[in-house]
Formats: C-alpha cells, structure tokens, sequence
C-alpha cells in the first residue's frame, strides 16, 4: 500500500498537483478502453495500470483543450 501511495505522490509532483493528475488519468483511461495503443510494454491489462506507467515514463502529458 505505500508503494501505491508513493507512486502517486511522485505522479502528483510531475503532473503538478492532484487535480491535474486526476484530470489526465481519466483522460487517457478513456483513451485506453476506446481502443487507442499503449505506450508502453507493461504485463498489465489494466488501464488505470498502463496509463500510470505511461506517466512515469513521460510518455504522456496533460494538454489543455483550447491548445488541442
């Protein structure tokens, strides 16, 4: 559990903040069950999973709408 709970805080730090975090998780998650490929090679099927590898590696970014 604080292995979990020290991946977040690390995630949180990158992203900057908790919202932001939360924002791209989901946006990406959604991504992921529409069908979009994976970023990285993880043994995970899950999509909460690989969307916090793909963070970890700054494989992904929150981007604002209006700068999409």
């Amino acid at each position: 559990m604080e292995d979990k709970i020290r991946v977040l805080d690390e995630l949180e730090r990158k992203v900057g903040g908790r919202f932001k975090l939360t924002a791209l998780l989901q946006k990406r998650i959604r991504e992921l069950v529409a069908g979009a490929p994976r970023l990285v090679e993880i043994k995970s099927e899950n999509p909460i999973d690989i969307a916090i590898e793909e963070i970890r590696a700054d494989k992904i970014e929150l981007v604002a709408e209006d700068a999409e």
